[in-house]
């Protein structure tokens, strides 16, 4: 049974992407509070997978995981898509009339900011996490109460689902990254036909450095699907590039990397992986 290492409770989004992507598998979850811990259960034990958002159609990326993913021992093995989809839920004896505080995530309560604009007698309040908020009103048989999660967190803590698709934008979706300890990588899934890869890099403060990057990498056919710059900390006006590529060849791809490799700093491979052909 494999172990699996997510940031937040169980019904959470990464509670559904983990099964998803596992599917068919036992898997058994170690649910963390914070995405530190992800990575600290990975570090500590070598067995244990992780799971973890990356970027959102609407929020953007997490840039704080990227920095996690640079400075720790883990790399990235799959990654999955999910259409994330909001509803309202409550206790069953609950109703429209009864509620009075609408309880999730920061993010899911932006997400589903003009349902919120309709029902102005609902106080918004954040909490740490979309199922948490779940599971919290159905163990503390919280009145007047409702969450904002998904259909499967509802039905697994035994809330009624007041309303589907309450999110402004139906075209919701999250990647997550499916990590592991990277001496175990190989071990981990190892039947994957490897054509993605996630890389991190600074350059020279050079003019035209990026764009010599870039043309290297159309000459050999790389397909740049993501570039996520963030600054480097105490050196001003300097960044790291956190580049996702995408290949038909790899002998190409490790072509192209012995190519630039002579023109950047600090150059890291984060994973090389099999890419998620369709969204869930």
């Amino acid at each position: 049974m494999k172990k699996i290492a997510i940031q937040g409770t169980k019904g959470s989004f990464h509670d559904i992407a983990a099964h998803q992507f596992f599917e068919g598998e036992p898997i058994e979850l170690i649910c963390c509070k914070t995405f530190e811990q992800v990575f600290e259960a990975i570090q500590q034990d070598a067995t244990i997978m992780g799971l973890v958002a990356i970027e959102n159609t609407i929020a953007g990326s997490l840039l704080h995981n990227y920095e996690l993913l640079r400075s720790s021992g883990v790399v990235v093995v799959g990654e999955h898509k999910l259409h994330i989809k909001h509803s309202i839920c409550c206790l069953a004896d609950d109703d429209w009339n009864s509620i009075h505080e609408v309880h999730s995530h920061p993010v899911a309560l932006a997400q589903c900011r003009k349902f919120l604009d309709l029902h102005s007698e609902f106080k918004a309040v954040v909490s740490e996490d979309t199922a948490g908020s779940a599971e919290e009103i159905a163990l503390h048989d919280k009145h007047g109460w409702a969450a904002i999660c998904s259909d499967y967190a509802a039905q697994l803590y035994g809330l009624k689902v007041l309303q589907e698709d309450i999110h402004d934008n139906k075209h919701n979706y999250t990647r997550f990254l499916v990590l592991s300890y990277s001496l175990q990588a190989p071990s981990m899934l190892p039947d994957i036909q490897i054509d993605k890869a996630s890389l991190v890099f600074s350059l020279p403060d050079e003019e035209g450095s990026l764009s010599k990057i870039l043309t290297i990498l159309s000459f050999y056919d790389i397909n740049l699907t993501k570039i996520q710059s963030l600054p480097i900390i105490g050196r001003e006006w300097e960044y790291m590039f956190y580049v996702d590529v995408a290949f038909a060849n790899p002998t190409r791809y490790r072509q192209s990397i012995d190519a630039i490799t002579p023109l950047v700093k600090n150059i890291k491979i984060l994973g090389e992986y099999e890419s998620c052909k369709k969204s869930h």
